[in-house]
Parts: C-alpha cells; structure tokens; sequence
C-alpha cells in the first residue's frame, strides 16, 4: 500500500520535486507536499485503487496527514468492509 500511494503522489501530484525521498512519515499538507486539490486527487485515487470508499466524515488531517496515517486508515477501512 505504502508504495502504491507513494508512487501515485510522486509521480502524478507533485508540483515540485522533493530534495529527498518522500517518506512515510512526510506531512503531506503542512510539509507543503500536497495541496488540496492534490488531497482530492489522492483520495480519489485511493477509492479506486484499493476499492475504498471515502466518505466527507473521513476526510479529517489525522487519517491523511501521512502516507502512514493513510495506510492505518485503509487497513482499518478494509477489515470494517
């Protein structure tokens, strides 16, 4: 999961290369990584990449903060479904 999401942010959102490797642990939206249409994009790729639906109450910071968070969030979603 961490590498799919990984790969979909580096190569589809970035507005800017990173110095470094983004991370799991990068903050997405404070670390100035993504923006929030970015944000959308991701979710909506993560709907359709791991069959997930996202629903407006999820959409809170702590469960896309980081790739991590987003991973502990699918796990929990998928085990709920």
């Amino acid at each position: 999961m961490n590498k799919a999401i990984i790969n979909y942010i580096t190569d589809e959102l970035l507005n800017e290369t990173l110095e470094d490797n983004l991370e799991v642990d990068d903050d997405l939206l404070g670390g100035g990584i993504l923006d929030s249409m970015g944000m959308m994009k991701l979710i909506l790729f993560i709907e359709k990449e791991f069959g997930v639906k996202v629903p407006p109450e999820d959409m809170i910071i702590e469960n896309f903060m980081t790739v991590s968070h987003i991973t502990t969030y699918l796990e929990k979603k998928i085990k709920l479904d």
